[in-house]
């Protein structure tokens, strides 16, 4: 087994959501691999006010304590799979809140994009790209896009169809590529903001 670690992101809180059912069904095809170590990090268990540092996070000086957690968090983490559902043709606030409130702790690090929404998602993640661009993140070129349509039944049951299994498998490909080779970034000087 790798010694690489990397997180669902679970990017939704709403109630009767659709995503939690989506995070699961990626960390279950996750969890048959032997290049990472893959967790489910649930924005449930991480209820962050709306960001509330003084300081920018860029200079990693957090003063409060659910920013500390949150930050300790994700900087066990070479990688990323950010699963999130397309609101208003972007992501959900709540993910975009969670990950504005740190900065180092994302850098050199890699992403996988999964998305659900009416047309699948696919604008959240392009949002979600030029986000990562932004904090030094490097993103997969592989994503999986989940209709409401036709991989839901009634709009709310996951029924996602076999070919999704390859195409997530080509997903974590690539991003355990990408966490080891930016490994040797993540051990060197922070470069600057």
């Amino acid at each position: 087994m790798s010694d690489l670690k990397i997180a669902v992101i679970l990017g939704s809180t709403r109630p009767g959501r659709n995503g939690k059912a989506v995070a699961d069904w990626v960390l279950e095809q996750a969890q048959q691999r032997t290049g990472a170590t893959y967790e489910l990090i649930d924005l449930l268990d991480y209820p962050l006010p709306h960001l509330d540092e003084s300081l920018p996070p860029s200079i990693g000086q957090y003063a409060n304590d659910h920013t500390k957690a949150w930050a300790e968090r994700i900087a066990a983490y070479d990688g990323f799979v950010f699963v999130t559902p397309e609101y208003n043709h972007s992501t959900s606030g709540v993910l975009k809140n969670a990950i504005d409130y740190l900065y180092g702790e994302w850098n050199n690090k890699a992403a996988g994009f999964v998305s659900y929404g009416g047309l699948g998602g696919a604008r959240a993640i392009e949002h979600l790209r030029g986000i990562s661009a932004e904090l030094q993140i490097a993103d997969v070129r592989q994503q999986l896009s989940f209709s409401l349509f036709s991989d839901f039944e009634n709009f709310s049951v996951f029924t996602p169809g076999p070919q999704y299994a390859d195409q997530a498998a080509v997903l974590f490909d690539q991003l355990e590529s990408w966490a080891a080779a930016l490994k040797p970034l993540r051990a060197a000087e922070p470069l600057a903001a």
